[in-house]
């Protein structure tokens, strides 16, 4: 799960913004809420991995966090408000083809 809080007050600041919405979305991530991003990874391993290459995309203004949690712990978030987002498939009943 990618977090952030990017300033978009000069050209230069909506532009890296931009830039790196659309690095996490090549990345394979989708959109769970404005300025929060998640994507399923295989492995622990893995995680880490995209980690590392998103950290070599972060604008040098402004806040970005990672947070790593396990399918389970996905699965155990609960919809207060709001409608569930179908694109994302919350639930440990998936199939990863390699």
């Amino acid at each position: 799960m990618v977090l952030f809080d990017l300033p978009v007050d000069t050209t230069e600041d909506r532009r890296n913004y931009r830039h790196f919405r659309k690095k996490l979305i090549r990345e394979g991530f989708y959109m769970m809420q404005y300025s929060v991003y998640v994507r399923v990874c295989a492995t622990r391993q893995s995680a880490k991995f995209l980690e590392r290459r998103i950290a070599n995309n972060v604008p040098e203004s402004g806040l970005v966090q990672t947070l790593i949690v396990t399918e389970k712990q996905y699965q155990d978030m609960h919809f207060l408000a709001g409608e569930e987002n179908h694109d994302i498939i919350n639930s440990g009943e998936r199939t990863i083809v390699i």
